[in-house]
């Protein structure tokens, strides 16, 4: 089975296609990926994700088609997301994957976009049964599979992580081209003084709103030409980089934390890492250290399968059409509030 796969619930549009064969490894046939960049200093803004995404969407699809070789006639469902996400952009894609289900006569399957980025991730790396830190600009949990649902250990109270990073980000001033999450991160990686920031676990959960307000208060005291400089308790003059370091250091701790505790609860030995901020390379490797204190190991893709794509809504959605799930037309809708263990995991045992 051949599936067509739709995803635009934040500032990335992602048209993929994917053959499934049974006894076989899914075979990814085209990922293709555009993204809607804002200036630097500002947020990408609903109405215009969704004008960016409307304008896209038709040539990604002539694209992937084109690149693939596959034929209308071939595929067998269109899957696109859901929710949960931006409410404008899903929007679009909601409705270009109507038109391209009345166009064609294809049966659509509405996704949700955390299991996508699961399901994804299990597929890539081969991962059978992990915990899972699930860690983009919208969503941060933890997150383990019982009895055909991904339970929820763990959540952001607040504002996500990746949320997080980039409204700092744009404190600082930096670019969002590729990303700002990825920005901050070459520029911790030149970051020598840990600052102190609050650190906010509160039992499987986590808070990062006022750790944001912290180091947001430290950039204007570093940016505005105070003549009292900003300094460590030795003295140390506290630089951007410093800052973008000592916030990755403080809110990967309590990632890797609440990761820990949820896998000596449900005896796991392996932690699937999804979702954008999961490209992060000091991520992967505070959770490594911690994973092979326990014996266990650390499995990540890269920024192909991490980042928002269609590739992960098409199998995640012919997974669920491979059980008889479908999306009637009358509810191809989209909702900003999807949660991951409302859907039903008929496709595992």
């Amino acid at each position: 089975m051949i599936a067509l796969g739709l995803e635009g619930s934040a500032n990335k549009l992602g048209v993929g296609l994917i053959r499934h064969t049974p006894g076989k490894p899914a075979e990814i046939l085209s990922n293709i990926r555009h993204t809607f960049v804002s200036p630097p200093g500002e947020g990408f803004l609903p109405k215009d994700t969704a004008k960016h995404h409307r304008s896209w969407v038709v040539t990604l699809v002539k694209r992937s088609l084109k690149e693939s070789g596959v034929k209308v006639k071939d595929i067998d469902c269109i899957c696109y997301t859901k929710g949960p996400g931006m409410g404008a952009p899903l929007q679009s894609v909601a409705i270009a994957a109507r038109t391209l289900s009345l166009l064609w006569g294809k049966p659509l399957v509405g996704v949700n976009h955390c299991v996508g980025h699961i399901e994804m991730g299990r597929e890539i790396t081969g991962a059978n049964n992990p915990v899972v830190l699930y860690v983009s600009g919208g969503n941060t949990q933890v997150i383990a599979y019982a009895e055909q649902r991904y339970r929820i250990f763990g959540e952001a109270l607040d504002i996500a992580v990746g949320n997080c990073l980039d409204r700092f980000a744009r404190t600082l001033n930096i670019s969002n081209d590729p990303a700002p999450g990825y920005n901050i991160e070459q520029m911790a990686k030149k970051g020598e003084n840990l600052v102190e920031l609050p650190y906010a676990v509160k039992g499987m959960d986590c808070s990062f709103s006022g750790i944001l307000a912290v180091v947001d208060m430290m950039a204007a005291q570093l940016l505005s030409g105070n003549p009292k400089p900003l300094l460590t308790p030795e003295g140390e003059l506290v630089t951007r980089e410093d800052l973008c370091f000592s916030l990755q250091e403080t809110v990967f701790a309590m990632l890797v934390e609440i990761t820990e505790r949820a896998m000596a609860h449900v005896g796991s030995d392996q932690v699937l890492i999804v979702g954008g901020v999961g490209c992060n390379e000091r991520l992967q490797e505070m959770m490594g250290l911690m994973a092979r204190d326990r014996g266990g190991s650390v499995y990540a893709t890269d920024e192909r399968f991490c980042i928002d794509n269609g590739i992960m809504i098409a199998h995640a959605g012919l997974l669920a059409y491979g059980t008889g799930f479908v999306t009637p037309l009358e509810e191809s809708t989209c909702t900003q509030r999807f949660r991951t263990d409302e859907v039903l995991v008929k496709w595992r045992d």
